[in-house]
């Protein structure tokens, strides 16, 4: 019994520092990456395997080498992008075009365009890649729908109604799609196999739903609401919001660090809300990360934890974005 004490006051030495450290981490700014181009941006994404960012920014999305942390390419030549996904298998990236009611393909080697793929439908926004059905679904917001596109044959197979407009969605890898709809203040259920949605359920007391996380191991989904100004964290079997915690105004995006248990919404007020998650149920707010001004849209690099907040310098009381300031914000945590 002796011995057994004071094995355990050893391990206790060893762990609780480590542990103290991981429940004191925050973020702090690492460096800034220079974009080029103008107007406005929207989505940020990461293809980790090729340790790739890429950035949608008016009628382009540019390329980002995340080991060297520069700019490497520029992909051009479209009407008004929205969101990127990749498809590993094939070496193939697809790029929602939203004002030409198209999917732009391109390699992901060279970058280079392989085709325009036509859609039904006005507003592609959100793009994901569904890796249970191998296909690649848009979602519309003007049209309330979804539009799959196969892509191996490079061309739209069906369209799937939503009953409202759609946000950001996520893919849980074994044939459920789940999806904000921002006017309905709900959550639509999609089976990536019949492609239809299975349910749909509220997100009260969340209004005005954008950006969704997923948590996979506990079953946990994490949807951020502009008019609430929070984040509710929903049961998925249950179907029940089992916390709502309190983030910044005019949120977009969010995001789950599972390594890390940290949830973080990005706030157009300048602001990304770092909470953590203290078990399955419980969550805290634990930083207010100060950003900038409209960095609403955000990527993390599952390999070095790293924060990507894609962003433009504006004129004092204006949207408009200036001229050659276009960048991505790196944090890391401390």
């Amino acid at each position: 019994m002796k011995t057994l004490k004071i094995m355990l006051r050893v391990v206790s030495l060893i762990l609780l520092p480590a542990l103290a450290i991981a429940q004191n981490q925050s973020y702090v700014l690492d460096k800034t990456i220079p974009l080029t181009g103008d107007n406005g941006y929207d989505y940020a994404f990461i293809d980790q395997p090729n340790h790739v960012l890429y950035a949608s920014h008016g009628n382009s999305v540019n390329v980002v080498d995340l080991r060297t942390e520069k700019q490497v390419s520029v992909i051009g030549d479209m009407k008004g992008v929205h969101g990127i996904a990749v498809v590993h298998d094939l070496n193939r990236g697809f790029i929602s075009d939203g004002k030409g009611s198209a999917v732009i393909v391109f390699d992901t080697k060279t970058y280079k365009t392989i085709k325009v793929i036509p859609i039904t439908g006005k507003d592609a926004d959100c793009i994901i890649y569904d890796p249970y059905s191998k296909k690649i679904f848009v979602f519309e917001g003007d049209d309330n729908a979804a539009v799959v596109v196969d892509p191996k044959e490079l061309k739209q197979t069906a369209t799937i109604p939503l009953g409202g407009a759609p946000e950001f969605a996520v893919s849980d890898g074994s044939g459920l799609i789940y999806n904000n709809l921002e006017d309905k203040n709900s959550l639509n259920v999609i089976d990536t196999k019949t492609l239809k949605v299975l349910k749909n359920y509220s997100l009260s007391p969340c209004g005005g739903p954008t950006g969704l996380a997923i948590d996979k191991e506990h079953k946990r989904l994490f949807t951020v609401c502009r008019e609430n100004k929070g984040l509710s964290v929903v049961d998925i079997p249950t179907s029940k919001v089992i916390q709502t915690v309190p983030i910044g105004a005019g949120v977009d995006a969010v995001i789950y660090d599972q390594v890390n248990k940290l949830v973080v919404a990005s706030n157009a007020d300048g602001t990304a809300t770092v909470i953590k998650q203290n078990t399955p149920d419980s969550y805290a707010v634990v930083q207010t990360l100060k950003t900038q001004y409209r960095a609403k849209t955000m990527a993390l690099d599952l390999s070095t934890h790293k924060l990507y907040f894609p962003v433009a310098d504006f004129q004092q009381g204006s949207r408009a974005p200036l001229p050659g300031t276009f960048k991505l914000l790196v944090y890391k945590l401390n």
